[in-house]
């Protein structure tokens, strides 16, 4: 048998903690996790917050690629890692005094200045005290632009964000229905990016009487343009243009600035991203509300009143759900295995909360016309999806003919993507586009093909997640003071320090290597009406008890070939079989100039090697413990953005 091995350098062990690789930020969600663990809350909010300026945020919505990175879920399920970010902002983040905040203006108390700053605040005003004096341009204040704006404001720029509505946050605020994400946290993450001194300049896009060339003799010396994907993709198929059909971000817009909207009895919802599974879940809430209102509801009331049993309107609502007189359906191109929204963690948990308020799905199903009657929306007919990509793995959607299917519908939800509007880009500002239609950048600094200018977020990459647009903000915020400081970009590097630990004091809680992922708990069917929170924050055991799943890549089993004597003792004592010692012939080496230096005077049919499977290993220290030379050694390797 031959083994594929790596010797380990820094650089592996840093990746080796995959948590804090996959995140867009690298925030090093293992070390938050682990003192959550050990009942350091403050500490593990700091650590979640010193790379991410919305914190709160992540704690509720975020992708969590994390998630789906984690060590853990390889041997069972993942840690509930983006939950438990929550459950520490919720003491020390922006949302920690809202409450309190409400409580001291209504009892018409003087709040003291800096009082509702978070807990990360004093350090962080710290560091942006060394003003630099260049101004910087932000356009757009979506996540991408905020973050932007905050490292920048941090390095001491004069910032300015240009932002086309009268509200920050991008899509954010306009997409991301309240049930998921409450505006006020929102707000309050926004606000602590003003707070730093950025500046704002609400109802002012560019535009193309006022572009780059403009900012750049207003005193601008760099520009940072995210602003976004708010353009809805059309669908050239009949019937687009009947009443009753919406695309999903003017739709989703409408709901979160306050608008009701009549769908009717039946929604269907075509698209299959989390777009889609918002406008699906948002839709079913209004229409629930609807029927609440309506005057069935009131006489189903008062007829079951008179019978002497206790009903409500929402009663009515759910019951006509459950009887199919009130539906929501969402169909899409893809399988439910191939489906944007159920490629993450996250994305799954949304996708079965969904299920759960009975939303119905239809894979495989791509539309052939939306059909009207006296130009209303009456239904939508589908046909079967053979594939949806081609051999080439592009995005080609082939349909069967002669499967054709109806769903009725009096109201239809077009979720089939965004793209940036970026008509204010003129030939002469030499900033060029993609055949996509974004804005072609330099993946590394994202600087685009205009000296000066830089982009990200969904204008660079189209539509992606809230942290990916968040990172590029952060990376055009570095690339920009390169710039402006006349320095060479900066690639990302980070400091490290080693901790040897004592195997005797070395212990994991009893039975974590056992415990399940348990994901918070949600609000009843009942109550998801309107803009009720469905999900409700992990309590102070739960917190504990989850965190202490983790198994801790950040220690990792040190092995010294002077000190050891073969005895085997830790290969015996592994509960999971992932160490191994092995005749070196038996070893494909992936770095084998290395071990050629290291052995270069000894004869190798008589050596020996230690080899551990990683991805198995779960830190119990059992083989340090037991090992008499202490030729294995458990070490925690702690690692620091620079």
């Amino acid at each position: 048998m031959r083994y594929k091995v790596r010797v380990p350098d820094l650089l592996w062990y840093r990746t080796n903690v995959l948590c804090m690789e996959a995140c867009p930020v690298h925030t090093d969600s293992g070390r938050y996790v682990q003192l959550i663990g050990q009942g350091e809350d403050k500490e593990a909010y700091l650590v979640a917050r010193s790379s991410n300026p919305f914190a709160s945020v992540c704690g509720r919505i975020c992708a969590a690629p994390c998630e789906d990175a984690c060590r853990r879920g390889k041997i069972d399920e993942p840690i509930t890692i983006r939950a438990l970010k929550r459950f520490v902002t919720e003491k020390y983040g922006v949302e920690s005094n809202l409450a309190h905040t409400q409580e001291q203006l209504t009892e018409g108390k003087k709040i003291p200045q800096g009082s509702l700053w978070p807990l990360h605040v004093s350090s962080v005003i710290k560091k942006g005290k060394d003003k630099k004096g260049e101004k910087v341009a932000v356009i757009g204040g979506g996540p991408s632009g905020l973050a932007c704006a905050h490292d920048l404001a941090l390095r001491g720029y004069e910032v300015t964000i240009f932002e086309a509505s009268n509200t920050l946050g991008g899509m954010l605020r306009t997409a991301i229905p309240e049930y998921r994400l409450p505006k006020d946290i929102l707000r309050r993450e926004a606000e602590f990016v003003l707070s730093l001194g950025a500046k704002i300049e609400f109802n002012k896009p560019l535009t193309e009487n006022f572009g780059l060339n403009q900012l750049a003799k207003m005193g601008f010396k760099a520009v940072y343009i995210s602003v976004g994907a708010q353009q809805s993709r059309k669908l050239k198929i009949e019937g687009t243009e009947l009443e009753g059909v919406y695309n999903a971000i003017d739709y989703l817009l409408n709901i979160n600035q306050g608008y009701k909207m009549d769908l009717g009895r039946k929604t269907v919802v075509i698209g299959g991203g989390l777009v889609a599974l918002d406008s699906a879940r948002t839709a079913l809430r209004e229409v629930l509300a609807f029927l609440s209102d309506s005057e069935e509801a009131k006489l189903a009331i008062d007829i079951s009143a008179d019978a002497g049993v206790m009903l409500t309107a929402i009663d009515v609502a759910r019951t006509a759900l459950r009887t199919g007189t009130l539906k929501v359906d969402v169909a899409s191109l893809e399988s439910f295995k191939e489906m944007p929204a159920t490629q993450t963690t996250q994305g799954k948990e949304e996708f079965e909360e969904s299920v759960k308020e009975g939303i119905t799905y239809h894979p495989s199903r791509g539309p052939k016309r939306i059909i009207g009657d006296e130009g209303k929306v009456r239904a939508v007919e589908f046909l079967k999806v053979k594939r949806v990509f081609d051999e080439q793995g592009r995005f080609n959607p082939e349909l069967e003919p002669h499967t054709e299917e109806i769903i009725e519908a009096d109201s239809v939800i077009l979720a089939i993507g965004q793209a940036p509007d970026l008509s204010f880009i003129k030939p002469e500002d030499n900033v060029q586009l993609t055949a996509q239609g974004t804005i072609k950048v330099d993946p590394l600094t994202l600087a685009t093909t205009r000296e000066g200018v830089y982009s990200g977020g969904d204008a660079a990459f189209g539509p992606r997640i809230l942290i990916e647009g968040a990172a590029n903000g952060k990376l055009a915020a570095r690339s920009i003071d390169d710039y402006l400081s006349k320095k060479k970009s900066s690639e990302r590097t980070c400091s490290v320090s080693i901790e040897v630990l004592s195997p005797h004091d070395y212990q994991k809680p009893e039975e974590y290597e056992i415990k399940e992922r348990k994901t918070p708990s949600k609000i009843s069917l009942e109550n998801r009406v309107a803009v009720n929170e469905v999900e409700l924050p992990f309590g102070e055991e739960e917190a504990r008890t989850q965190a202490q799943r983790c198994l801790v890549c950040h220690i990792n089993t040190i092995y010294n070939t002077e000190l050891c004597i073969l005895c085997g003792a830790c290969v015996d004592h592994c509960p999971n079989n992932c160490l191994k010692l092995v005749p070196y012939s038996e070893m494909d080496l992936e770095q084998k100039e290395i071990i050629e230096r290291r052995t270069k005077n000894k004869k190798k049919e008589t050596l020996t090697a230690m080899i551990k499977d990683e991805i198995t290993c779960i830190r119990c220290g059992l083989c340090a413990t037991v090992c008499p030379t202490a030729a294995m050694t458990m070490e925690r390797f702690s690692f620091r953005e620079m």
